[in-house]
């Protein structure tokens, strides 16, 4: 399964031609609308507007060999915890090995936009970003497969 924090994700088209390639179910999650599809690969799903209410709905459902796709570093912490795959939609891959300076550098500029040292300004989303997420979406889709195909096998 691919779990996508929907709220301004920007590369929700690449998740869907991804998923189809690889036969993979997309659930969106978001606390504003989306856009129905009616293939039933996809589905949508609509949460309050209660603070972190759509990351809180994916920490829960997303689990070993899933694929999440979250700008959002807590969210990836606590999804990195439970053994899924997780994405930023620049093609950033968040896991054991790099999860813990990640949550240290966003806490680190946390601190210093509320200090006044830092304007905190993200870049723009590029066409090199696009690209990039394709890669690691596409890779991280291939071993969510295999693991489930091993895991299947030793059933």
């Amino acid at each position: 399964m691919i779990y996508v924090d929907a709220d301004a994700c920007p590369v929700k088209p690449e998740v869907l031609k991804v998923a189809e390639r690889h036969g993979l179910e997309v659930t969106f999650v978001a606390n504003s609308g989306l856009r129905p599809s009616r293939d039933p690969m996809v589905h949508n799903v609509i949460v309050s507007n209660a603070f972190d209410a759509a990351d809180n709905w994916i920490a829960e459902h997303a689990g070993r060999g899933d694929v999440v796709v979250t700008a959002d570093v807590p969210l990836a912490v606590r999804c990195v915890a439970t053994g899924a795959f997780v994405s930023g939609p620049t093609g950033r891959v968040f896991d054991e090995t790099n999860i813990g300076m990640a949550s240290a550098m966003r806490d680190l500029g946390a601190h210093l936009r509320e200090t006044g040292e830092s304007k905190g300004y993200n870049a723009a989303f590029s066409p090199k970003d696009r690209s990039r997420f394709l890669e690691t979406f596409d890779r991280l889709c291939r071993r969510a497969k295999s693991l489930s195909a091993e895991a299947g096998g030793q059933s």
